[in-house]
């Protein structure tokens, strides 16, 4: 009878809780004690930087051709004529065809100001402007093909960057320097905290942090800094690789 009964208020004390919209569902089974949240694993994170210094070994020079003329037919074919011109004269320089890359061509119409009671239509002078990325592998050249393109008629160098074609060895000794620099302040934390440094629980490079491949030597327009009869002193000078890793050490207590 008393079995009875506990079904009975089992069933109604369920049917409450439906009534008045209660989801609460229990999965435990029978006998098994509830699961305890795990505990957070002890670590310290820290950003290891390194540099290597390494010397350029290309240069890319912006190379360009503007010419002005009211009729812009005129302007564009001048312009195209003293481009082929520039290339030519560059390729002399024992500059391979794939060294050189179209990076910019334009059109644009620029209107004198006119005066406010003048009512006749303004003649636009149009300007076209084309430039090529010129990549050098001979970096004693650099100044000897400025001059060859300037000879041919550019009147435009925005600039001369310094790179490294294979940059992989640089980049490996700066992550190595990395890692030692990573565990250097690993090992300062633990012992501030009165922890012991275990092993290396994850690394990764952070995006974006490798640079310094690049160096540049600003020349402004020719014409502007004289550049025309040997394109001006060129120094290549040094670069750095720089890597910053994030690296995750597992730590202990210290032992008393």
């Amino acid at each position: 009878m008393l079995t009875v009964v506990a079904v009975l208020l089992t069933a109604a004390l369920l049917s409450f809780g439906l009534a008045n919209g209660s989801t609460t569902a229990y999965a435990q089974t029978q006998g098994e004690p509830p699961a305890m949240p795990q505990a957070i694993p002890q670590a310290i994170t820290v950003v290891g930087e390194g540099s290597s210094a390494v010397e350029p070994d290309i240069a890319v020079a912006n190379i360009g051709v503007q010419v002005a003329n009211a009729d812009v037919r005129a302007a564009s074919d001048e312009a195209e004529e003293i481009m082929n011109a520039v290339i030519a004269a560059i390729q002399e320089q024992n500059v391979a065809e794939e060294d050189i890359q179209t990076s910019g061509f334009s059109i644009f119409a620029e209107f004198s100001p006119a005066p406010a009671a003048s009512e006749q239509p303004q003649t636009p002078l149009y300007r076209v402007s084309n430039n090529v990325n010129v990549t050098i592998r001979a970096l004693d050249q650099v100044a000897t093909i400025l001059d060859a393109a300037i000879g041919a008629g550019a009147n435009n160098i925005f600039g001369v960057n310094f790179s490294v074609d294979d940059p992989s060895q640089a980049a490996a000794d700066a992550r190595a320097e990395a890692i030692d620099n990573a565990q250097q302040k690993a090992q300062d934390l633990a012992e501030l905290t009165g922890l012991q440094l275990g092993n290396v629980v994850s690394v990764s490079e952070i995006i974006g942090s490798r640079g310094g491949f690049y160096a540049s030597t600003g020349l402004a327009p020719a014409g502007q800094a004289g550049l025309g009869g040997g394109g001006g002193p060129i120094a290549p000078g040094q670069l750095n690789v720089n890597v910053q890793l994030e690296v995750v050490y597992g730590v202990t207590a210290a032992a008393e």
